[in-house]
């Protein structure tokens, strides 16, 4: 097999769930059909079934709520909660959509709050609805597993035999996978490796079956179905070698590239005009997510605004009238992708530095103003940045935005530190919550802050922003860094 050949056979597996999904692609479109359509439609149908024991007529409030429902359960709702593999043998999947059936209930109230419909729904014919609606979703989704994906199959399932060449990290998660999922239908028989028993993991080593030039002959032998190729890059001489020896085989053959050595943030699949690519270091925020995380950033600035308006007025009035100056200070960050954006502030300070050379605010800072202090202790300055959120510049979770005098500092001192920059800046952050708030003295206070933010990226949902927000509230009346 030539280099071309075995390039288009490879499938790359940069992290465990991509490659639990790679098995489960055949169900893809299914997945896809139920969390646009079939979920959306089982709400909507849940509410006009109950709507007839309680004796609800179906009128234009009953209707606006049958299209909310709709339309955030379509958008909230993951549509997989108990298809994906790993989720059959756990309660993993019932959390996480309980999780996120609780969002779309909070979000119905509160849009009913605000516009007044609430008032115009029988209370006992709602809560009913919001208990019933998850119950007929699970029994759905248990439903196709069992009956259409067939995910519990019986004894006489036909079965892959599956072997694994090399033994590292990626290779052993596989082999995990498969013992952990019984949806995959695969035996793993066991490892191939060319080095001695001294030099493999004990706990892997038990599976050797043989060197590399063992392989060929027990896969005939053995009618082995899967060969998950996991040897280091450096290795590709050997793995064209290997593969060109298994071309007598009808056996599949995959390549599982080392990408651990890699700091992944939000590793993914891709294509560039049907050219196969791995996404290494990219924004969460793309696709659906992008329209999600702005949906959620201008629904909650709005509905903050509306509640706190009169906060800012008084706040305005009082920076006019406690100092000389203008009432916002104005500086300019950095912003998605490192473009430059302007962040408002209420002022706090004596000074509007906006320079090559920016000076942190300290405990008992001169600068302050009267009332300085007490705005940046409670980040009530920073309520402006609600602004920023719904002109598109901000959102309101994120890493926190640095003067980009800061910026130019640090990027020479911290790996990684300009990767936070691939998403918009943020009011609050993961960072913040976790203590490091306020002023950054030290190179290891910022360093800490840097690995808080890339972790939010790794891991962000919506879930995990609401938290943030919760979190945030509780650190401004406890945090002692601020100032």
């Amino acid at each position: 097999m030539d280099r071309n050949s075995l390039e288009t056979s490879i499938v790359a597996t940069p992290s465990l769930l991509a490659d639990r999904f790679r098995e489960f692609s055949n169900a893809a479109p299914f997945i896809s059909f139920f969390k646009l359509f079939i979920d959306p439609i089982l709400v909507v149908v849940t509410l006009y079934l109950l709507a007839i024991p309680f004796h609800v007529a179906m009128d234009g409030y009953e209707f606006i709520l049958a299209t909310l429902a709709f339309l955030l359960t379509a958008i909230l709702l993951d549509g997989m909660f108990l298809f994906m593999p790993g989720y059959s043998r756990s309660w993993l999947g019932v959390g996480r959509f309980i999780t996120e059936w609780l969002g779309v209930v909070i979000a119905l109230v509160l849009i009913g709050r605000i516009s007044g419909f609430i008032d115009y729904y029988y209370p006992p014919f709602i809560i009913t609805w919001f208990i019933v609606a998850p119950i007929v979703l699970i029994s759905v989704h248990v439903a196709i597993r069992v009956y259409v994906l067939r995910v519990d199959s019986g004894e006489n399932a036909e079965r892959s035999k599956v072997v694994v060449v090399g033994i590292n990290q990626p290779s052993q998660l596989l082999v995990k996978n498969i013992h952990e999922e019984p949806f995959l239908k695969m035996d793993f028989m066991g490892y191939f490796d060319d080095r001695s028993i001294s030099r493999l993991p004990k706990s892997a080593s038990e599976h050797l079956k043989g060197s590399l030039d063992s392989l060929p002959k027990y896969i005939k032998e053995h009618g082995i179905k899967k060969i998950y190729i996991s040897l280091p890059m450096s290795s590709q001489p050997r793995v064209l070698e290997l593969i060109d020896e298994l071309k007598d085989s009808t056996a599949s053959i995959y390549f599982i590239p080392d990408l651990f050595v890699f700091d992944l943030i939000n590793a993914r699949f891709d294509n560039v005009a049907g050219m196969p690519i791995v996404a290494i270091c990219e924004s969460p925020f793309m696709g659906l997510n992008g329209v999600i995380k702005r949906i959620s950033d201008i629904s909650l600035s709005l509905l903050i605004l509306s509640m706190i308006w009169p906060v800012l007025v008084a706040i305005a009035l009082a920076v006019k009238f406690t100092s000389a100056g203008p009432v916002f200070f104005k500086q300019r960050r950095y912003g998605e992708n490192g473009d430059s954006v302007l962040v408002y502030k209420f002022r706090s300070m004596t000074v509007m530095e906006d320079g090559e050379k920016v000076v942190q605010a300290t405990k008992n800072d001169q600068r302050l103003t009267s009332i300085g202090s007490f705005l940046r202790k409670t980040s009530l300055d920073e309520l402006p940045q609600f602004i920023n959120v719904l002109q598109g510049k901000m959102s309101i979770v994120g890493p926190r935005p640095h003067a980009n005098a800061h910026n130019e500092q640090y990027r020479k001192l911290i790996k990684g530190y300009m990767i936070r920059h691939k998403v918009k800046p943020g009011i609050t952050g993961w960072a913040q919550v976790n203590g490091f708030r306020g002023e950054t003295d030290t190179l290891d206070k910022m360093q800490n802050r840097i690995k808080y933010d890339l972790d939010y990226l790794r891991n962000w949902s919506v879930w995990l922003d609401l938290k943030i927000i919760v979190l945030t509230v509780a650190v401004i009346f406890r945090d002692r860094n601020a100032y």
